[in-house]
């Protein structure tokens, strides 16, 4: 028997001044894209923005439904606006970034586990990694170079 040991590496940035431009202004773009969630339910709110190579970019929220595991996350929303609205075109970088009326996040949100693999899956159709920029309302920025990072022994079209 061995033991494996697998580890995470990401940067940390006190506020969000300190990201660069394009960052900054893809996180910005979140923040507004949390206006169109739809969750009376949580109250959690998720907004998410990508960055494709063409420049442009796609934005999504969470919309929840009664029936929970029919919800839709902010990050899935925006993967799919971006093949949708931009086929071929790949991401470089997904901004996300939550509010909750009930009280302050001040700490980074990471993508849920389906949000992650959609992530990967993604990276893995453009054969290139997709940067995530995390923040709370407020307070430290998380940057992870890929989605693969937040997603050990993920599960991919290798074993299929």
């Amino acid at each position: 028997m061995k033991e494996i040991s697998l580890s995470t590496k990401l940067k940390e940035y006190e506020t969000a001044d300190e990201l660069p431009k394009e960052y900054r202004l893809l996180l910005d773009q979140a923040r507004d894209a949390i206006q169109e969630s739809y969750a009376p339910y949580s109250r959690f709110h998720v907004g998410a923005a990508i960055l494709l190579e063409n420049g442009a970019i796609a934005l999504g929220a969470n919309q929840e439904n009664a029936a929970y595991p029919m919800c839709l996350c902010a990050e899935r929303v925006a993967l799919s606006n971006a093949i949708m609205q931009h086929p071929g075109v790949g991401a470089m970088a997904m901004a996300i970034t939550v509010h909750n009326p009930a009280k302050m996040i001040n700490i980074p949100a990471a993508p849920c586990g389906s949000c992650r693999q959609a992530i990967c899956e993604q990276e893995g159709r453009q054969e290139n990694p997709i940067a995530l920029i995390l923040q709370g309302e407020e307070g430290p920025v998380y940057v992870i170079e890929s989605g693969k990072d937040i997603l050990p022994l993920g599960f991919h079209k290798g074993y299929l």
